[in-house]
């Protein structure tokens, strides 16, 4: 099993910055890739950006060149940079990670951190 932890959501003004971490623990050599992603109220839920062990990333085109993923396998951390931020960019965003094998995908979550960005 693999928990998730997220933390460093907040309100800030539009234009800001925030920068969300991860913090991960149980069997965390299962994991193949990470990600972050968020869900505003009335919407889906919807990648922000992904990375893989080997630290292949992939950004949602909403938030290319605003945002960039990265990770700390030595802190078993995971962290999202973001930067000029605008109010459609309020969600709760979350934290996930995959484990692919060869019989199936194992999914987890994080609680969630909330991130409100004011006009």
């Amino acid at each position: 099993q693999v928990q998730l932890v997220e933390s460093g959501g907040g309100l800030v003004q539009a234009g800001g910055s925030l920068r969300l971490s991860c913090a991960a623990s149980g069997s965390i050599s299962s994991i193949n890739v990470m990600g972050w992603y968020r869900q505003a109220p009335g919407k889906q839920r919807e990648a922000v950006a992904t990375i893989t062990r080997g630290g292949v990333t992939n950004y949602a085109d909403s938030m290319k060149g605003r945002v960039t993923i990265s990770r700390d396998g030595g802190k078993n951390m995971l962290y999202l940079q973001m930067n000029s931020l605008k109010p459609e960019d309020t969600a709760v965003y979350y934290c996930n990670a995959v484990n692919l094998d060869s019989v199936r995908a194992h999914i987890y979550w994080g609680q969630g951190t909330q991130v409100t960005v004011s006009s």
